[in-house]
């Protein structure tokens, strides 16, 4: 499975400011592009800030310091590396408190930006690309399940995975694995199991139980109980 990474949805050639540029300039660019933060660049197009609406708003009404994107600004720049995958994203925006992040190359120069919105793109993903992924990838390719033995309908980016998986110890895999996929919002799982091999012979909790013994492969038994898995939301 290939995770789409910050370079996937940064958007690049951001708008970015200097040092010396002008409130009146940056209100301006916010305005025109719809953008709620700029990075301010130095000569070799390293970011060395970002000047944010908040940050207008309050030299608005303090009114103390020279107007200029070098006064204004956050500094230093929190930033992401276009390899990070989007979930480092998420959370580096929700610890540091930003919507946006510059996007920087090895050599720290300016590649692009990745905002929230870039982020929410992933949950846009089509439901039967999603579905492709988890049958070819992850059930077939990973887990050695064949395809005509598990049903994978996908709404709106909710997994339910139903039918039988031979052995019962998979499916708590199978459900990690599809919680990982991009796009993926929930999975529901209705699966059953035809070997228990998570009991022993020697535990005398299961020994004789037909809860936990082994059923044959034409009559397939499902768990006690099923259960739906969600994934961590990406801004809490």
């Amino acid at each position: 499975m290939r995770h789409r990474s910050v370079a996937d949805l940064m958007t690049p050639n951001a708008v970015v400011v200097q040092r010396g540029t002008t409130f009146r300039e940056i209100a301006r660019l916010l305005e025109e592009y719809d953008i709620t933060a700029v990075p301010v660049i130095d000569e070799d197009e390293r970011p060395v800030g970002v000047v944010s609406e908040a940050d207008l708003l309050r030299r608005h009404i303090d009114k103390i310091g020279p107007a200029t994107a070098e006064a204004l600004m956050t500094s230093p720049a929190v930033v992401a590396r276009p390899e990070w995958s989007v979930v480092r994203a998420a959370r580096t925006m929700d610890e540091k408190k930003v919507k946006r992040l510059p996007v920087v190359d090895g050599s720290g120069r300016l590649i692009g930006v990745i905002s929230r919105s870039d982020l929410i793109q992933l949950f846009l993903r089509r439901d039967r690309a999603i579905q492709e992924e988890i049958l070819e990838d992850v059930l077939t390719r990973t887990l050695g399940v064949p395809p005509s033995a598990v049903t994978v309908e996908v709404t709106d980016g909710t997994v339910t995975l139903s039918g039988a998986i031979r052995r019962r110890s998979l499916i708590p895999v199978a459900v990690r694995l599809c919680e990982s996929v991009d796009g993926v919002v929930e999975v529901v799982d209705r699966l059953t199991f035809e070997e228990d091999d998570t009991a022993t012979d020697d535990d005398p909790a299961t020994k004789g139980n037909p809860a936990t013994e082994h059923v044959p492969a034409t009559q397939p038994r499902r768990p006690a109980a099923e259960s739906a898995r969600s994934t961590p939301d990406l801004f809490p």
